[in-house]
């Protein structure tokens, strides 16, 4: 295990570079802050955090979101609340990428991309991988990205 994956630090993956603010060592596990930059038309699968709110802050660009059924979009200055338990997914919409600070509570989850980082793994390649991964941060897979 590398070093970034416990404190902050940049990393890459599958086209969205992600900057740890405040990881949860630094809180006492209490949040983490990741501060994220996603290209036009990129968004996740469909997933649940069963342990974790999760609350977006658009700081560039637009994105559609997808919460429990229901589909609207935010733009730069608007935030998104996501309570623990609820499904939910996103996804950058327009010609410009979306920048957001994702605040997880409590935190841990920041923790995942480090490990997709460092194994290399892809979307939706890996999916198996990613899936056992992604159980140990109590994160569960339900559906396809928006628009697939």
């Amino acid at each position: 295990m590398s070093a970034g994956i416990l404190g902050p630090g940049s990393i890459d993956w599958q086209g969205t570079h992600y900057r740890t603010l405040l990881a949860t060592a630094d809180t006492g596990g209490a949040i983490s802050v990741v501060d994220s930059v996603s290209p036009p038309g990129f968004g996740p699968p469909r997933h649940i955090h069963a342990d974790a709110d999760e609350t977006f802050v658009l700081l560039s660009g637009e994105a559609e979101f997808w919460l429990d059924g229901e589909s609207f979009v935010r733009t730069v200055g608007q935030a998104v609340f996501v309570p623990r338990g609820k499904e939910h997914t996103f996804r950058v919409i327009g010609d410009q990428p979306s920048r957001h600070l994702v605040i997880l509570t409590p935190g841990g989850f920041e923790g995942f991309f480090y490990e997709m980082v460092e194994g290399q793994f892809t979307i939706p390649d890996d999916m198996a991988a990613i899936t056992d991964i992604a159980a140990r941060y109590h994160l569960t897979f339900t559906g396809p990205p928006l628009g697939h």
